[in-house]
């Protein structure tokens, strides 16, 4: 059997994909609950998946909030059964003010019955401000929670604004799951402990016109590889020459790239994010989804170099390409915000773009054919940029460098019967802002890892083994203030091509967070076997 009849199933540009499972949960803990120890015995765990387990649930920090006097103001409440978006209206919440120290979105959701996982987007004003993908439900529903913090689009929440949500979906006699949610915000009173942006803007028609006063400016990017194909697992892809299911004539590498009027601005390596119907067994995701699958995290790129350019009150092209994806494929979503910083004492800050090197994008792919088929592939790219911009408290000079590295090998067998992915990407960031006293930089190292093998025996049994890992630290003038490691593992076996009471699914999954930084410790463990969340631990 090839293993892409039942890899993936995406169904349209707001679509994740998932298998044709579904089988039955129960209720427990949301994604954001906090955690208390738990242990569960033996003789509690199932020999297999039943018809209930443990509602979702993420290793992942909750926000932190502040305390004092806070506001909500509930943003969207849908059921989603198509393509049709939720439109309503938003109004900023009263006794709280116009500044608030912290906002936070929390979206509630449940779902029951059979369904694909589904991405759903959630605009205000015209401004992408959450992106998130859902879990498979079992008929009797599941219960999750995401919680965000938003604060950096105060600009925009300070007004009235139009709301739009959709989370893409088909109800019909066989996908029953309808996706319930709700989303509210909470508005917390006082200072940010960081300034947040003066303006978040969107570009219209491709373009986009900034303040001229405007002294920083960054690009956030959703991207995410979806939408009814084979980008979902952009990173499996093979050349032409190579017998395989899903095709791209450069390979795996992507590279997510910005362009300001044609030139290039910033490079980033794309997360490989894994939707909880994804590597064949949504059996692996139904109780510890795959790392940012449910909080997808924008790209970032700092176009502060390009300030000078961007200032003069023009309306300046500004375009986000994948590099690697086929021509004339559909694929990826990627919607820009820019968030502006203006400087308060200036009408029109000047500047000048002073540097920008490119290096020669390399990637190549190498095939070797055999009774085990494999693929290595290597990609690297770099970009520096660097400009000034002159402000009210003197010239200000921004530096940026990138460095992207791939390395991954696929190898597979006729039929893709056995079919084992080892990748890594490796995203190097630096930026040294030199003005307002001594010159400071920020670097920033980012590491993802992928290490998966999914087999079919002769017996129809199914089984993937699968490692994930999402990584980074970040070293201001030398000293490290931050580091990140979240590792999720599985185990899950099921048997294809028969009714769900006859799957005998069984499989073990576990994620490990931490997150340390000046004052901060977090460590907190989660493992789930057969449906059953048998730890839940909290170091520090």
């Amino acid at each position: 059997m090839k293993r892409r009849i039942i890899m993936s199933m995406l169904a349209g540009a707001t679509l994740v994909a998932s298998t044709l499972l579904g089988t039955a949960p129960a209720r427990a803990a949301g994604a954001s609950a906090q955690s208390a120890d738990v242990s569960v015995q033996s003789a509690d765990v199932p020999a297999e998946f039943g018809s209930d387990w443990h509602d979702p649930i993420t290793a992942a920090p909750p926000v932190t909030k502040p305390s004092g006097k806070s506001c909500e103001v509930t943003l969207a409440e849908a059921q989603f059964r198509d393509f049709t978006p939720y439109k309503g209206s938003y109004t900023p919440p009263e006794g709280c003010g116009d500044r608030w120290s912290k906002v936070v979105l929390r979206m509630d959701g449940k779902v029951k019955g059979r369904q694909f996982d589904r991405l759903g987007y959630l605009h205000v004003g015209g401004v992408e401000i959450f992106r998130t993908s859902t879990p498979e439900p079992s008929p009797d529903g599941i219960e999750w929670s995401v919680e965000k913090d938003v604060t950096r689009y105060s600009d925009t929440l300070r007004s009235g604004q139009d709301v739009e949500m959709l989370i893409g979906n088909v109800v019909d006699g066989t996908y029953t799951g309808v996706i319930d949610v709700k989303v509210t915000l909470t508005f917390y009173a006082g200072r940010p402990a960081v300034q947040a942006p003066d303006q978040v803007l969107t570009p219209a028609d491709g373009t986009v016109t900034t303040p001229r006063n405007s002294e920083r400016i960054v690009a956030e990017v959703y991207a995410t590889g979806s939408g009814g194909g084979c980008e979902e697992y952009w990173y499996l892809t093979v050349p032409d020459e190579a017998p395989y299911s899903c095709k791209a004539a450069g390979g795996p590498y992507r590279e997510v790239q910005i362009t300001v009027d044609g030139q290039l601005a910033g490079i980033a390596a794309p997360f490989p994010h894994v939707w909880t119907g994804g590597w064949s067994n949504p059996f692996l995701w139904y109780v510890v989804p795959g790392p940012r699958a449910f909080d997808i995290k924008p790209i970032e790129y700092d176009l502060t170099p390009f300030a000078g350019i961007l200032n003069d009150g023009e309306p300046h092209r500004v375009q986000v390409d994948v590099v690697g994806v086929p021509e004339g494929q559909s694929g990826w979503s990627a919607p820009v915000n820019i968030l502006v910083w203006q400087d308060a004492k200036r009408a029109q800050v000047t500047g000048k773009l002073t540097a920008h090197s490119v290096g020669d994008l390399a990637n190549s792919s190498t095939y070797t054919p055999g009774s085990e088929q494999r693929l290595d592939t290597e990609g690297a790219h770099r970009l520096t940029v660097a400009g000034y911009v002159d402000t009210s408290h003197g010239r200000v000079t921004t530096t940026v460098r990138r460095s992207l590295a791939n390395t991954s090998t696929h190898r597979w067998t006729d039929g893709e019967n056995f079919d084992a992915l080892k990748a890594a990407w490796t995203d190097d960031e630096s930026v040294t802002v030199d003005g307002r006293g001594p010159a400071r930089t920020t670097r920033t190292h980012r590491t993802y890892t992928m290490d998966g093998t999914t087999t079919i025996g002769t017996d129809d049994r199914l089984r993937t083994v699968l490692t994930l890992g999402d990584r980074a630290w970040v070293v201001t003038d030398g000293r490290r203030t931050q580091w990140l490691d979240d590792t999720y593992t599985g185990d899950a076996t099921w048997t294809l091509n028969v009714p769900r009471d006859q799957r005998h699914a069984v499989g073990t999954t576990s994620e490990r967070y931490r997150l340390y930084g000046p004052g901060r410790c977090y460590d907190r463990s989660l493992t789930s076997v057969q449906g059953v969340l048998t730890e839940d631990r909290q170091g520090c």
